[in-house]
């Protein structure tokens, strides 16, 4: 971004270590994860587990959704660096190969302009 930055959340199937849905938002609202999640599900299925590092480090707390789906929660007692490390190199990508590049002024227009490229 030109100014200020940008949160940012990632659905990732852990046995391909696909990214399945992507958000971001000039804010910590609950809004743009949970819309992540339902694009992930919508596109992708229902998985039996759904294992999230959201109850320990962001206030959003998909629970709602995933019960209502019937999906089991799962979530880390104790985080581990190699937990993160597919959704990390997506977001290494995003950064400095199209963010950084192209010096976005806004969310849609970044969306607009990575989500173009990337294959998801």
């Amino acid at each position: 971004m030109v100014r200020g930055f940008v949160y940012l959340v990632g659905i990732v199937d852990w046995l391909t270590r696909r990214v399945l849905a992507w958000r971001g938002s000039i804010s910590m609202a609950v809004a743009f994860c949970i819309e992540a999640l339902e694009e992930a599900l919508a596109r992708y299925g229902r998985p039996s587990i759904f294992n999230s590092d959201w109850a320990r480090k962001s206030p959003v707390r998909p629970s709602r959704v995933l019960r209502h789906e019937e999906i089991a929660i799962s979530t880390d007692g104790k985080s581990c660096w190699r937990d993160n490390v597919p959704v990390e190199c997506f977001w290494r990508s995003v950064k400095y190969d199209k963010a950084y590049l192209n010096a976005y002024t806004s969310v849609p227009e970044a969306r607009a302009g990575i989500g173009r490229s990337c294959i998801l």
